[in-house]
């Protein structure tokens, strides 16, 4: 092994941030391996949120969460989960 042949630490450094940067163009997060959920479905929002079906009706009458509708499936998406979530951090 040669000189030119050592990988540095800051290699390594590079090269992990450029793999971070692709995964995250397909949706993928990392250490996951499995791509990031854009959309969740009800029941999933309210164990998300720990919350009642109520509530999460509340949410999306008085217009709180966004949501859309695909047949009889009501579905929300996570970065308006994730909004709110940072909204109420006390």
């Amino acid at each position: 092994m040669t000189a030119l042949d050592l990988i540095t630490k800051e290699d390594l450094e590079q090269f992990k941030s450029e793999l971070f940067g692709e995964l995250k163009k397909f949706g993928i997060s990392p250490g996951s391996g499995q791509p990031a959920k854009q959309w969740l479905k009800s029941a999933e929002v309210r164990r998300l949120l720990n919350i009642s079906a109520g509530t999460l009706q509340n949410l999306r009458i008085n217009g709180t969460l966004r949501y859309t509708k695909m047949g009889s499936i009501l579905y929300y998406k996570q970065e308006d989960i994730s909004k709110i979530l940072n909204d109420n951090l006390s």
